[in-house]
């Protein structure tokens, strides 16, 4: 009897200390507040102050976030669609998986976050900034990102078919492998930004500045580049464009 007592014991503490304390859905916004799995569907948290919680695998589809503090929130595999995010700090947040359909982020501080895998198709990313990000084979076709800032960020494999990145700033980031079929990119700075091996088919580059960009490998049919700066662009063919170069690489 004393060992099946003891055993039950075990069990017990075991069970305690692998269930999160204060995980109650229940539980008010709070920073660090553990909202595993829960259901704030059309929630409304503007402004909630969540930082370093964790949301994991939580829905909040149609939640409005707009102005909230979610700086080291953990929002993995969470639904997010149609939720408004503008102007929500997200800077080192955790949203890796995460259904971001459609959302709103305009304006957002996305600084050094992890998107990896992310479903971000149709979100608007007007003025947001992603500086530094990790968006490895993040979906983001269809998204608005005018103006967005995407310095050093990461979008290997990334697809961005369809995206509007007019007047954004890629400088330094890395795209290789990615997809921006039809994609616009009137205006945007892309100095020294990796489009290795990227297709750029009927993508529309035109007055954008691509200086010591890397292309090698891209595919460029029906690729608009006029008014492209292409100084010390290393172009599909290894060629190294001459400084000066404007429109085509010379």
């Amino acid at each position: 009897m004393t060992a099946i007592y003891a055993f039950g014991i075990a069990l017990s503490i075991l069970f305690f200390c692998s269930t999160p304390v204060g995980a109650a859905c229940s539980d008010p916004p709070a920073k660090g507040v553990l909202w595993i799995d829960c259901d704030f569907q059309g929630r409304d948290l503007r402004k909630a102050d969540l930082r370093s919680a964790i949301l994991t695998r939580s829905n909040l589809e149609n939640a409005d976030l707009r102005g909230a503090k979610l700086s080291n929130v953990d929002l993995s595999f969470a639904n997010l669609s149609n939720a408004k995010l503008d102007k929500a700090r997200l800077n080192r947040a955790i949203l890796v998986s995460a259904d971001l359909g459609n959302a709103g982020l305009d304006g957002a501080l996305l600084d050094e976050a992890k998107l990896g895998r992310a479903r971000m198709a149709g979100a608007s990313l007007v003025k947001a900034r992603l500086r530094d990000a990790s968006m490895y084979q993040v979906d983001l076709s269809t998204a608005v990102m005018r103006e967005a800032q995407l310095q050093g960020a990461t979008l290997e494999q990334a697809n961005l078919n369809e995206v509007d990145l007019s007047d954004s700033n890629l400088t330094q980031a890395n795209l290789k492998g990615a997809s921006l079929e039809d994609a616009i990119l009137k205006g945007a700075t892309l100095v020294r930004t990796n489009l290795e091996r990227t297709n750029l088919l009927f993508a529309d580059f035109s007055n954008t500045d691509l200086t010591g960009a890397f292309l090698v490998g891209a595919q460029i049919s029906d690729t608009v580049f006029e008014g492209a700066v292409l100084d010390n662009a290393l172009w599909v063919d290894r060629r190294r464009c001459n400084p000066g170069s404007v429109g085509e690489c010379r």
